[in-house]
């Protein structure tokens, strides 16, 4: 098989066709492919400018209600562009009232580099908040850490509704099993 090619049909895309396998094969392009498949940089300039949860949980704790949710939006408008071609359901985060998807791009250093997007922006942003915790760190560290923990101080199930929360410990595990999946090589 070429590299980089759709193991069922052969195109240059692992998800337009149903036969493609889940979530193992969304590491299967190879990181110099990556940018000429998708026609995205492997790191655009906001992830670069990803704040840290301190930076933000500052900010949020300062905030009121409304505000917080203005937060939120802004931080979900920040996540890098996720291609259409990505969306799909291999990479669809289950139990969210939202879609969510979410994509990992491993980078040379090991480190992992995910791409999100929800069809709701205050979703979105619960989902920036989540990738603030892991964003850019070795795949090992981020299978390791414990992401419930370093995202209580936002008491988002107390600040949210439970429709808004509820699909977060999923994206928790997606994340960190792909996490553990690319650390084992």
């Amino acid at each position: 098989m070429d590299e980089g090619l759709c193991p069922a049909c052969k195109r240059k895309s692992l998800h337009h066709c149903d036969q493609g396998s889940k979530l193992p094969s969304l590491v299967a392009f190879p990181q110099q492919r990556r940018e000429e498949v998708f026609q995205l940089p492997l790191k655009s300039a906001s992830a670069a400018a990803m704040r840290s949860l301190t930076d933000l949980h500052d900010e949020y704790d300062f905030l009121d209600g409304d505000d917080r949710y203005r937060l939120l939006i802004e931080l979900g408008r920040s996540l890098d562009p996720m291609p259409d071609a990505l969306k799909t359901d291999a990479t669809l985060v289950r139990g969210c009232s939202a879609s969510v998807w979410v994509y990992p791009v491993p980078q040379a250093d090991g480190a992992l580099h995910f791409l999100a997007d929800s069809n709701a922006a205050i979703t979105k942003g619960i989902v920036a908040l989540v990738l603030a915790a892991v964003q850019d760190k070795p795949a090992a560290e981020v299978a390791a850490m414990d992401v419930a923990a370093a995202l209580a101080p936002f008491d988002l199930t107390r600040q949210l509704s439970s429709n808004r929360t509820q699909g977060v410990p999923n994206m928790i595990a997606l994340v960190q099993d792909t996490a553990r999946r690319i650390a084992a090589g």
